[in-house]
């Protein structure tokens, strides 16, 4: 059950991501003035997608505490690299964004790492 716990946060952190992402990209970009710039994030809130990747992200921490009920922090936090790695890897066909040797070589060697940790 304890990596349930896990794989939920880590899906649940996704979606949150991408949908900001997505959402903050047809707002525009941010505007020049304090004033602005306030009213640009108070319309943000109010967006039912971002109300959704905010719900989104409270769900995940509950399972995040779900998960800290099963696994030593040591053992579980790891597994959070991957958020890294799967919103990369769905930021490139989703938003077209670009792919270079150095996000593949980190992709790779985050990945490492998590074996590496997962087995310490």
């Amino acid at each position: 059950m304890g990596y349930i716990f896990i794989a939920m946060t880590i899906l649940l952190t996704i979606y949150g991501q991408l949908i900001l992402k997505w959402q903050v990209g047809i707002a525009g970009p941010l505007p020049i003035g304090l004033l602005p710039q306030i009213w640009f994030i108070l319309t943000l809130l109010l967006r039912p997608w971002v109300i959704s990747a905010l719900v989104s992200a409270f769900a995940a921490s509950l399972f995040w505490m779900a998960t800290m009920t099963k696994f030593e922090l040591s053992r579980a936090y790891p597994f959070m690299a991957l958020n890294f790695v799967l919103v990369t890897l769905i930021a490139v066909p989703l938003f077209g964004e670009s792919v270079s040797m150095g996000k593949v070589l980190g992709i790779v060697l985050v990945t490492a790492g998590l074996v590496l940790l997962s087995r310490g």
